[in-house]
């Protein structure tokens, strides 16, 4: 299973190195990821060249959801944590390597120099940022619609196969070119 947006960072043999524009004929659009990735499923089930297949998201919004309102409280115990996490990563690789403090020593004193140094931190950038936002939030892109494209020597197999996969109850797919 791949993600939408990730990979291995490995080169895949005949895939371009660069970003280019796909190429292919529309067999199918639908509202949702998830749906275009059913219709995908449903042609590799098939036995379909799935490799002939894209997945285009087609006008892309980026999307920032509110989680929160932001309070020093928050930010201080946000910095205290991850400098914790970064602390206890030091004090560990101290307490292995070290040679004149016993290890359990070494690991608190990175625990607590940790959080007092990720409270500063936190403190002084959010002191800096003088409330011009007092929230926290989660991005990541979407598409309007995503089209389901198809290299021309298959796509009129795969438009059939969709086809029957549209008339399959709770399918809910626009058929290309509506």
């Amino acid at each position: 299973m791949t993600a939408p947006f990730g990979g291995s960072g490995r080169a895949v043999p005949g895939l371009p190195n660069l970003p280019t524009p796909p190429t292919g004929w529309p067999v199918g659009s639908y509202a949702t990821y998830e749906e275009a990735q059913r219709a995908v499923d449903h042609l590799a089930d098939s036995d379909f060249p799935v490799r002939d297949v894209t997945i285009v998201g087609v006008d892309l919004m980026l999307v920032e959801r509110v989680i929160g309102r932001l309070t020093w409280g928050r930010v201080l115990m946000s910095g205290g944590a991850s400098g914790a996490w970064f602390g206890l990563f030091f004090g560990l690789l101290l307490g292995l390597v070290g040679t004149t403090t016993a290890p359990f020593v070494a690991v608190l004193i990175g625990l607590v120099g940790g959080m007092i140094f990720g409270i500063i931190l936190a403190a002084v950038g959010y002191g800096a940022s003088r409330g011009r936002r007092d929230f926290t939030s989660a991005s990541q892109m979407v598409a309007g619609r995503y089209d389901v494209l198809c290299q021309p020597r298959n796509a009129e197999k795969a438009r059939e196969l969709l086809a029957k996969l549209a008339m399959s109850p709770g399918a809910g797919q626009r058929p290309a070119g509506s």
